[in-house]
């Protein structure tokens, strides 16, 4: 098989509709274009969305939510995460390595989710208090 010898499957393209060629063709008069009013016109243009003057759907609804433009880059660890790696020392690039945070994390910060037995030194990570607290009590530190 080569590139030139692909063509669509049968039936994927249609061929062009020929409007405005008499009342046989099915498409005759008016060309599919209802009666009169706007869209029947040659230049007959409204914004996606315009419902002729009255409010339109997107603006009648609600607004909702909030999307954070920092959530990218920021990463959250587990505890128990962080007892899957060898590594002693842990900074972002070795929680990247792991797959624990995604590519483009910029900060991480550890929370107290599950247990942490062993002791790890975390380079570069911020923790929260709770976390903090259990990692101490593994025996391990922070380095700034």
């Amino acid at each position: 098989m080569r590139l030139n010898d692909l063509r669509p499957g049968v039936g994927a393209r249609r061929p062009r509709l020929r409007v405005g060629r008499g009342a046989s063709s099915g498409q005759g008069k008016t060309c599919g274009r209802g009666v009169k009013g706007q869209r029947a016109r040659k230049g007959g243009y409204h914004k996606v969305g315009f419902e002729g003057g009255q409010m339109p759907l997107q603006r009648r609804l609600p607004k909702v939510g909030f999307r954070s433009a920092l959530k990218r880059t920021r990463a959250e660890v587990r505890l128990h995460e962080l007892a899957g790696l060898a590594d002693a020392v842990i900074d972002l690039a070795a929680l990247k390595r792991a797959g624990i945070v995604p590519a483009e994390a910029e900060q991480a910060k550890v929370v107290l989710s599950g247990a942490l037995q062993r002791a790890v030194t975390l380079k570069g990570i911020g923790a929260t208090r709770g976390a903090r607290a259990a990692i101490a009590a593994a025996g391990g530190k922070f380095e700034e």
